[in-house]
């Protein structure tokens, strides 16, 4: 597990998880140097290579989705694993040995563990608005038999809320009068225009569904450009990953 990566502290006992940075990879500029996306013309030989040493640090085999901003939640099992990419915004696992991962470049990955469940989301503010957090929740708890209390979160790396400028489109996708809008969530920047915090909607949604643990969600992939790739900064740019696995 290279040094610089993230990685959170679980209750739930026999979860593991981490996200990775730029660091520990050898694509050149501007996907230097860990770049995990296949779909942002890196050399997929790299690429690959990166994958492999990603499954060997995480001791698990990872499970890569296709994904579209939606709100599907993918089971994993066994099986998937001779299968094509699905799209899909969120996977859950009940079985060892598979690693629940989602790619970002500035949307907020969220993790979420359970007895004896773990699952991943990716959410942009399109998935969140839509229910992609409710939607995982739900099928860790009816996966787990438990309740939305006893599921731990974390919030990985995400474009932060002094930089992520936004329209009166997203405000209105979570349902906000730009009026009445909550500057906490949404700082008002000029005429037409906000900053959104996309870590703290986040919290609400999770809070909303009645999860009571939630870290993570303080590192901002546009302001550190040294540790994050970040395709609203750069545009074109590689794609860390956040995994969560039971060991």
């Amino acid at each position: 597990m290279h040094a610089d990566w993230l990685q959170a502290d679980w209750n739930v006992p026999g979860v593991a998880s981490v996200m990775s940075t730029r660091a520990g990879g050898t694509s050149p500029a501007p996907w230097d140097s860990f770049n995990l996306g296949i779909a942002v013309n890196d050399d997929p030989q790299r690429v690959a290579h990166h994958r492999e040493l990603f499954q060997q640090a995480l001791g698990a085999a990872p499970v890569f989705m296709k994904q579209v901003h939606g709100t599907r939640v993918l089971r994993l099992t066994q099986e998937q694993l001779a299968l094509p990419t699905a799209e899909a915004d969120a996977c859950i696992t009940t079985e060892r040995g598979m690693a629940c991962i989602v790619q970002v470049a500035d949307c907020l990955p969220i993790l979420f563990a359970a007895p004896g469940a773990v699952a991943a989301a990716h959410a942009g503010w399109r998935g969140l608005a839509g229910g992609v957090a409710e939607a995982t929740l739900h099928s860790v708890c009816e996966a787990a038999a438990c309740g939305p209390a006893q599921v731990e979160c974390w919030l990985g790396a995400c474009i932060g809320p002094n930089a992520f400028e936004v329209g009166a489109d997203v405000l209105e996708g979570f349902g906000v009068e730009p009026a009445l809008a909550d500057p906490l969530r949404f700082r008002p920047l000029r005429p037409g225009k906000w900053l959104a915090n996309l870590p703290l909607l986040a919290r609400d949604r999770l809070a909303a569904a009645g999860v009571r643990s939630v870290g993570g969600g303080t590192w901002c992939t546009v302001e550190n450009r040294s540790r994050f790739f970040s395709f609203r900064r750069d545009g074109v740019t590689g794609r860390m990953a956040a995994a969560i696995w039971l060991r």
